[in-house]
């Protein structure tokens, strides 16, 4: 059993001191050495998004960071999809524009796999899947790392939580392709207006406007990105394999992150402004719950499903997207039709961690 440390959200407390304890509750000064590079894993958000975690977070951790000895810069890896965060200099004004700089955070940002996604270290694993995990070059060769993970849905995983945030986040270009391989979205000619967004978004020029929109699936790298720009939803994913190999595949990633780093790397899941789709797309729908809280741990499984649990035992906000989905008590299910467990199995069996966990609440 492993420990999550929780901090609610009631109360008079501000939410950067609680930060502030619950690293120092989860022992994370333990993970850094003086002197040690520490990666502070982040997502800056695509430019238009407003749900990904505030940069104000991520400076308190820098310093804390900076308290333990450590060396702290932010970093996240290049996208696959057509975007502002597909290349290193687009993703660091994308970043600067979301408010995460030198000036405001403290600590620099370096893009993980370089200025085209090609600066990577393939990592040898025995996966199920992946033999070989090519993974940004900055994290690999930081001494330790600290994750900072928004919480919240995901239309491809059920949730996007901590194994999401490294295993997809921290693969370069190339692997993000590798875990998306199994995704290939179809057109539902009923309800496809051939508005022709989805053109726009696709990177590989896959999509042809007619009527209805014609998608290439010798083209198509699978990203997903037309199923959640489609304004009209006429655009669903259409798996060629079991929906949980991608699941699986990202742990896969997640666990190349973090083999090398033993006892060097830390987790926290904030479970605030829990949108029900990922932060990687230009806009962002209303929370489907309240805010929660701050979770902080050292086992990446125990903190992803102590936030599951948190998640699916609040009550659902009237007028999100849980307002019009059957909710059987799995509020990230009901949204996207994804069990997720599968990739919290599959995180345990790999010995990254442990589903069962001791819940340890911080006043």
């Amino acid at each position: 059993m492993s420990n999550v440390y929780y901090s609610n959200f009631h109360g008079k407390k501000s939410r950067l001191d609680t930060t502030s304890k619950l690293f120092d509750k989860a022992d994370f000064k333990s993970i850094i050495d003086p002197g040690d590079i520490v990666a502070i894993k982040v997502h800056f958000g695509e430019p238009g998004n407003t749900a990904f975690l505030s940069p104000i977070f991520a400076r308190r951790v820098v310093e804390k960071v900076k308290e333990a000895g450590g060396k702290p810069f932010l970093t996240d890896a290049n996208t696959l999809y057509a975007g502002r965060r597909s290349n290193a200099v687009d993703h660091l004004i994308s970043a600067i524009e979301n408010g995460f700089s030198y000036a405001t955070v403290g600590a620099p940002v370096v893009i993980a796999d370089g200025i085209n996604g090609k600066d990577y270290v393939a990592v040898d694993i025995e996966g199920t899947h992946i033999k070989e995990a090519k993974i940004g070059s900055a994290v690999y060769h930081a001494d330790a790392m600290i994750a900072l993970t928004h919480f919240k849905g995901h239309e491809l995983t059920g949730f996007g939580g901590t194994l999401k945030n490294i295993g997809m986040g921290l693969g370069c270009r190339s692997a993000k392709q590798v875990m998306h391989s199994d995704v290939l979205p179809r057109v539902n000619p009923d309800t496809c207006t051939s508005c022709a967004k989805c053109v726009k978004w696709c990177p590989t020029g896959a999509i042809t406007v007619a009527s209805p929109a014609v998608i290439d699936h010798e083209v198509c790298i699978g990203c997903g990105e037309c199923t959640v720009t489609c304004p009209s939803g006429a655009i669903e994913v259409n798996w060629a394999t079991d929906p949980k190999v991608i699941q699986e595949k990202i742990v896969e990633h997640a666990w190349a992150v973090i083999k090398d780093k033993p006892g060097k790397v830390g987790f926290f899941n904030f479970i605030l402004n829990v949108s029900p789709d990922c932060d990687c797309w230009g806009w962002n729908d209303a929370p489907i719950v309240p805010d929660i809280g701050i979770l902080a741990s050292l086992d990446p499984i125990a903190i992803d499903q102590a936030s599951a649990d948190l998640v699916n035992e609040a009550q659902a906000l009237a007028g999100s997207r849980l307002s019009t989905a059957p909710d059987d008590g799995d509020k990230f299910k009901a949204l996207s039709g994804i069990d997720w467990r599968p990739q919290l199995a599959y995180g345990e069996k790999l010995g990254l961690g442990v589903r069962d966990y001791h819940l340890v609440e911080i006043k």
